[in-house]
């Protein structure tokens, strides 16, 4: 479905990415892992073309997403960011509407599937109650559902998440992934906790100094000795005993 091809990112006196290369299939849940600084977050802007490589070349569905429109793209591909400023203090329905801009013809009006959309996505991300408040009235974790719901009412068949459960307690994290996971698309996530990404990816990216270190399941990715090559830590690799899923403990001490 995606397939990238020698990716290489450089900004001015500093190569960021080093020939990245893999293909993600269709309908998985597929999670993008490293360091600070490894490059999850630059290679992740690549895909959704906020950024543009400085060589190779990034295809959907065999074409190369250089040569698509943004339009096109954003019927394919919706995004939920770390960061989504917003200038005005929209309410969430407003927002969510805004979801729908890649079907509409330039000054076009809603229609009446445009708002069975838009309710259903906000239904679906939990925020419906909150569709008549203000984006400045919302706690963080209501703002990335609202973000969410967004996406969804793009009906794009695959979802991006930067960094989704940044910021949130624990209880919105599971809520969030639960979400998401459940969603009948594509789902591409890079995260920070290892353990949010052993129990819900069914892949795994793992990046390292501007390269892809390694690819696979949760399972071949997250062991012992890779853990400690990549992120300095020692490791105790069990299971979770309520999802049968791994679960991780770290220590820095030998």
């Amino acid at each position: 479905m995606i397939q990238a091809k020698n990716i290489c990112f450089s900004v001015p006196e500093k190569q960021i990415l080093h020939d990245i290369s893999f293909s993600l299939e269709q309908g998985k849940l597929i999670g993008i892992i490293g360091p600070n600084g490894s490059g999850k977050s630059t290679m992740l802007k690549i895909i959704y073309r906020y950024l543009k490589q400085t060589s190779g070349s990034v295809t959907l569905y065999e074409k190369e997403m250089d040569h698509m429109t943004q339009k096109k793209i954003a019927q394919e591909m919706a995004v939920v960011s770390q960061e989504t400023p917003v200038l005005f203090d929209f309410t969430v329905k407003d927002l969510v509407m805004m979801g729908r801009t890649p079907y509409k013809q330039w000054l076009a009006k809603d229609s009446k599937e445009d708002f069975a959309i838009v309710e259903e996505s906000m239904q679906l991300a939990n925020v419906l109650y909150l569709k008549d408040r203000t984006l400045g009235q919302l706690s963080g974790g209501e703002k990335k559902r609202v973000m969410l719901a967004r996406a969804l009412a793009q009906q794009a068949k695959i979802l991006i998440l930067d960094e989704p459960t940044n910021h949130l307690d624990i209880e919105h994290q599971l809520q969030l992934m639960d979400l998401v996971k459940e969603l009948p698309i594509t789902i591409i996530a890079a995260l920070h906790d290892l353990n949010l990404a052993a129990s819900y990816c069914d892949e795994l990216l793992l990046m390292r100094e501007g390269t892809l270190h390694m690819k696979g399941t949760p399972e071949q990715v997250l062991t012992k000795e890779t853990i400690k090559q990549v992120f300095q830590v020692q490791a105790s690799v069990s299971k979770n005993p309520f999802t049968e899923k791994l679960h991780l403990f770290f220590t820095q001490k030998s």
